[in-house]
């Protein structure tokens, strides 16, 4: 389902054509963006915008929906439009994304108002890294997302993969204490490079993180090849799943419970999840 989207792509919110565009994509999901993709001046149209095309009716459009960060002078008119479209029976709204998450309670707050949709904490900050256990844990929080960008930013961090560990880490292990599914991480700057995008998301897949944001359409297939299991990973899975006996060999390693879960895994990740459109 959209809760466990290994792609999830950003369209702006001011680009009403894109909408139907970014849903026909192979996204798993898409984010329609109120904060940093649309000007100042343009957010009240945007608004404007993703309130029609997520309003109930024949042509819907499904999607999360990123609002402003909390000290934003929209973020309460926002959240009050989107409420009232989520009352309407049939309505396309499929949750929020919230940037900059450092406060639990705004979370609470939020959740509260939008009961049954996915609420995504987008993390960028050294207070939003350092909250991350507890952001996690608020009810209703459906997902933690990291954006890098805005957190080296924050910690005044130079260029390069290596200063992101940390915080990749600690969002991975946030998640996976509060049960939640693998996080979003960061979305790749690069747009046309498909390696540079595919090496960036299977780093990813190492720390952990179940997918990542992108935030264009050419993203999507290197992203989603690189959560893939690899072949060779298929075959040694296939292999783990046929040995039997509680000393089992395989390639010299010992097959026990931890390794026979980790074949699991790999082959659940051959299954391709459909994505439910709400009624």
């Amino acid at each position: 389902m959209y809760t466990t989207a290994i792609t999830a792509l950003f369209v702006p919110g001011d680009r009403p054509e894109r909408f139907r565009k970014a849903i026909a994509s192979a996204a798993d999901v898409v984010i329609i963006d109120l904060e940093d993709a649309v000007a100042p001046e343009a957010k009240a149209d945007a608004l404007a915008a993703i309130l029609q095309h997520l309003a109930p009716g024949p042509d819907t459009v499904h999607a999360l929906v990123r609002v402003n960060a909390e000290r934003s002078a929209t973020l309460a008119a926002e959240l009050a439009a989107l409420r009232d479209l989520a009352a309407r029976p049939g309505h396309g709204l499929l949750g929020l994304v919230v940037p900059k998450a450092e406060n639990p309670e705004l979370l609470r707050e939020i959740s509260a108002k939008f009961t049954g949709l996915a609420l995504v904490a987008l993390i960028e900050s050294a207070l939003g890294v350092q909250n991350a256990p507890e952001l996690a844990r608020v009810p209703g929080v459906t997902r933690l997302a990291f954006g890098a960008i805005d957190y080296a930013l924050d910690i005044d961090a130079g260029p390069g993969d290596r200063v992101l560990d940390y915080a990749r880490s600690a969002i991975v292990v946030a998640s996976r204490a509060a049960g939640l599914e693998g996080p979003l991480d960061s979305p790749s700057v690069q747009i046309r490079d498909a390696g540079v995008v595919a090496e960036s998301a299977a780093l990813a897949r190492q720390f952990g993180f179940g997918g990542k944001l992108c935030i264009h359409p050419a993203q999507l297939e290197p992203v989603a090849a690189a959560f893939r299991p690899t072949p060779a990973e298929v075959e040694w899975a296939h292999s783990v799943i046929g040995a039997t006996g509680g000393a089992a060999q395989v390639d010299g390693q010992m097959i026990d419970r931890p390794v026979m879960l980790r074949a699991e895994r790999i082959l659940a990740r051959c299954v391709p999840v459909p994505v439910p459109v709400p009624a």
